[in-house]
């Protein structure tokens, strides 16, 4: 797995690309979540479009790293979610947890 990071004007976006499986991919994900914290990132999207799997040590990293946004007033929003994860998201009712889009752009354009 491999991480991208990129900012569109104010907006920090992860695109984590392969299986985020609990082991050193995820690490590295949850790493950067929490090192943009600290630093007082406001705005992360984390854009799943090239993220195939999805167990629930990472769906646990997702839902800490929304949880430390949220307590700051800061916002953690996730685009291109694949159906297959999508799903997951609904089964655990995730989705009414995370705001969800379908492209980067749409996602972008709701920070503001």
């Amino acid at each position: 797995m491999s991480l991208d990071v990129r900012t569109s004007g104010d907006v920090t976006i992860l695109a984590p690309k392969g299986m985020l499986l609990g082991g050193k991919e995820t690490d590295e994900l949850s790493g950067k979540i929490k090192e943009l914290s600290e630093a007082g990132n406001k705005k992360l999207l984390i854009n799943l479009g090239q993220t195939t799997f999805m167990n629930s040590v990472s769906l646990g990293v997702l839902i800490a790293g929304h949880s430390n946004y949220a307590k700051r007033g800061a916002q953690l929003k996730l685009c291109a979610v694949d159906k297959k994860i999508q799903n997951i998201f609904v089964v655990t009712r995730l989705s009414l947890v995370f705001e969800t889009y379908e492209t980067e752009e749409e996602a972008i354009k709701s920070f503001k």
